[in-house]
């Protein structure tokens, strides 16, 4: 059976409609306190002391603007059923994360001015900017669970060639590949301690706030859980699935030897045209999975031979 959805309705409306309504919100909530604000309002502080000034609904299409060019544009991506589902995933969080934080950041400046009449003594707190950062996130990340991989599929008609690896390892075939414990614990305090460097320079800790969701996106993409089972073979990052293919459409599982750098342009959860895919995270043994479709998905693990032994198997008996 061949899928060719091209696009996933739960991308369109986080991925496109919310940043939209986030952007209205702005635009009617500024026209409904315009009789409450003063002529120009602050729009940029340095510090705790404004500094540039402007027309409320000017200011108010300007961040109407950035949130769906900026935030729009991030996420718009997770609307497309082909893309890669982890790319969709991240860049939705990522981009509900920018819409939240602007839209937060520009009704509270606004709503710290009703009422007043001089904008130049206006004040600004780093909290909402935080809670918009982390609600659009979660947002994103929890809703993105719902984006489903519309790729091409279609069923395997034949057995793995006799010449691939056969065998009868203990299923599930469990690896985590990427960094090591450590490796990300010395990688978390590269952030921490420049964040709380920046937490000192303005004596609040609304940075960390700011910084701290962006690097647990960030540091999830060095870890991963590759899954060989009855089922087929899956990857998972951050409790979430990556990427997967069903045994029903695996060809054959073969074992090679890759290079991140040099095979694959980089480290982690790599594309080399159309639809060949890596989870290339160190130098040595890789077991690479073939799909009818014509998909190539290669993983370096120091089980790939009882992984491509297992798919083949498991296919054998398909």
């Amino acid at each position: 059976m061949t899928t060719t959805r091209q696009v996933d309705p739960v991308g369109v409306l986080l991925g496109l409609v919310v940043p939209l309504l986030c952007a209205v919100a702005v635009l009617v909530l500024t026209r409904s306190w315009l009789p409450r604000l003063p002529g120009e309002i602050a729009t940029h502080w340095s510090g705790t002391t404004p500094d540039s000034f402007g027309s409320p609904m000017t200011s108010a299409w300007t961040a109407a603007l950035l949130i769906v060019l900026v935030g729009g544009g991030c996420c718009a991506i997770a609307a497309l059923a082909q893309a890669q589902l982890l790319m969709r995933r991240y860049m939705l969080a990522i981009g509900l994360g920018v819409t939240g934080t602007i839209t937060a950041l520009f009704l509270a400046g606004l709503a710290g001015q009703l009422d007043t009449t001089d904008a130049t003594q206006a004040t600004l707190e780093g909290w909402p900017a935080v809670l918009g950062m982390w609600v659009g996130i979660a947002v994103g990340w929890f809703g993105g669970r719902l984006l489903r991989d519309g790729r091409e599929r279609k069923a395997a008609t034949a057995a793995p060639d006799p010449a691939l690896p056969r065998g009868r390892a203990e299923l599930p075939i469990v690896e985590q590949v990427g960094t090591g414990a450590g490796t990300t614990a010395g990688l978390s305090l590269l952030v921490l301690i420049p964040a709380l460097v920046v937490c000192g320079a303005t004596q609040s800790w609304w940075p960390l706030g700011l910084i701290a969701p962006v690097a647990l996106l960030v540091l999830g993409l060095l870890r991963y859980t590759v899954v060989v089972d009855a089922d087929g073979i899956r990857v998972s990052n951050l409790a979430t699935d990556a990427l997967g293919y069903d045994l029903d459409e695996i060809v054959g599982a073969k074992v090679t030897e890759t290079r991140p750098f040099q095979d694959w342009g980089g480290w982690g959860l790599r594309a080399k045209g159309g639809k060949r895919y890596g989870l290339v995270t160190r130098t040595g043994p890789a077991v690479v999975v073939t799909t009818a479709s014509g998909h190539e998905f290669t993983v370096t693990a120091t089980r790939a031979e009882e992984m491509a032994g297992a798919l083949n198997t498991l296919a054998d008996a398909r």
